[in-house]
């Protein structure tokens, strides 16, 4: 088939042939050259379009998790839901991972635990709620080593491309007569070169801690956020909760935990936790914002079967199934496809597919109206460690090319007055 490009662009592969043709034939031999048909005037080369890659956003929380820190813990574990939801409403919509890493001091029952970043915010939100308020004596804490264990502990993307930020939060100073690492300044300047932003959230109204904070913000190209010592987190409740919650419950059950008998049982675990999230009232807006989180992603679970065996256009692909059917394969299949045919797996794959499509949809509806609801109850000026959080994520993704609508209150829409009638008056 003999191919066709503009005749300004054939001058120049002319050109550029003949340039390199002397460069690589310097004894001039005989080569033999393709003749080039120009194309018709009027008509243009199409050439392909990479499609750009979806950004990426991690976020480190590193948590002051002593005593006096309980408000703050009892409502990043309400809104850490809400946080996601938010970070992926950006455009283009991000794909978002977590890490949690949080400290208390020598002599308490730890002084940091890592929690690796990932994207199963389920796992996240499983060890976040197994947070407790507990130790520290109302005085510096192990700041510095919380820090250290952030930036060079947590696995962070290589890629220069992803917005990697952390959040300091905690009340107090660091102890910087502690030599096991370095001190906060040497760790922020660490952090900046690595492309960590660090944003440092003051609870309560402690100077010591706010010189401090503010001087770690700066160095590390973050922002200082000043709340009140209980998070200030404020709940809203949407009309949308309930019927997102019974989502979210109906989602859950079309996923199909894949992998090692270690790895599908931990998943599963999780699975019935997001499923039976809303099984408390009060726990409803938990389950709607995981519903929401679920319906931008499109991600049910980790670990999903239907998600490993689809293709790029939402169908099941064959060729994936088979692999999965191969002798070294199939004890990773989910229990309830074990010892079936393909034929059979298939039938019960499809069904789950059609299903969760069409929940899917119905979940984004509903999320849409949610959102746009919640934005007309924020309060100006109102702060929150969710807001905050989210606010200040916002500026940061910008140098990203992520960009986000403001965080402000929206008047609800409201429908035309009806036109009153004309009268005629009598003479």
């Amino acid at each position: 088939m003999t191919s066709r490009i503009p005749l300004t662009l054939t001058a120049l592969l002319l050109l550029s042939a003949g340039l390199i043709g002397a460069a690589a034939n310097p004894n001039n031999e005989t080569i033999e050259t393709v003749p080039v048909v120009p194309v018709p005037p009027g008509e243009e080369v199409k050439l392909p379009v990479a499609k750009p890659a979806q950004p990426v956003v991690e976020v480190c929380f590193v948590l002051d998790t002593t005593g006096s820190m309980s408000g703050l813990i009892a409502g990043a574990k309400k809104k850490i839901w809400d946080i996601a939801n938010h970070i992926l409403s950006g455009n283009p919509r991000p794909k978002v991972r977590f890490a949690l890493v949080p400290y208390r001091d020598k002599g308490d029952a730890y002084v940091t635990k890592v929690f690796q970043m990932t994207d199963n915010i389920d796992q996240i939100y499983t060890d976040l709620m197994k947070f407790q308020a507990q130790g520290g004596g109302d005085g510096p804490e192990n700041v510095n080593q919380g820090l250290h264990d952030a930036i060079t502990k947590v696995q962070w993307s290589a890629e220069k491309t992803t917005l990697k930020i952390i959040y300091l939060v905690g009340d107090y100073p660091p102890h910087n007569e502690y030599t096991d690492v370095p001190t906060y300044d040497k760790l922020a300047k660490s952090a900046i070169t690595k492309g960590i932003y660090i944003n440092t959230v003051l609870c309560g109204s402690n100077a010591a801690t706010k010189k401090v904070w503010m001087e770690i913000s700066r160095a590390a190209e973050g922002s200082f956020i000043a709340l009140k010592q209980d998070g200030g987190v404020k709940d809203i409740a949407t009309p949308y909760d309930k019927k997102l919650a019974e989502y979210n419950t109906k989602l859950m059950k079309t996923a199909m935990a894949y992998g090692t008998a270690e790895k599908r049982k931990r998943q599963e675990e999780l699975n019935v936790g997001a499923e039976k999230m809303a099984d408390k009232v009060a726990d409803e807006p938990k389950a709607a914002m995981r519903a929401s989180v679920v319906a931008k992603t499109g991600t049910v679970a980790s670990n999903d079967l239907l998600d490993a065996v689809t293709d790029k256009d939402g169908k099941l692909d064959d060729g994936l199934l088979k692999e999965f059917n191969q002798k070294e394969n199939v004890a990773k299949l989910p229990e309830e496809l074990q010892g079936k045919t393909i034929a059979e797996q298939k039938v019960i794959i499809t069904a789950n597919q059609t299903k969760r499509t069409q929940l899917l949809k119905e979940a984004a509806e509903l999320t849409k109206k949610r959102d746009a609801y919640v934005r007309t109850k924020l309060v100006p000026g109102s702060t929150g460690f969710d807001v905050e959080v989210v606010r200040s994520l916002q500026d940061q993704a910008a140098r990203k090319g992520i960009h986000y609508k403001p965080i402000t209150p929206e008047k609800p829409a409201t429908k035309p007055a009806a036109k009153t009638p004309a009268t005629t008056l009598k003479k």
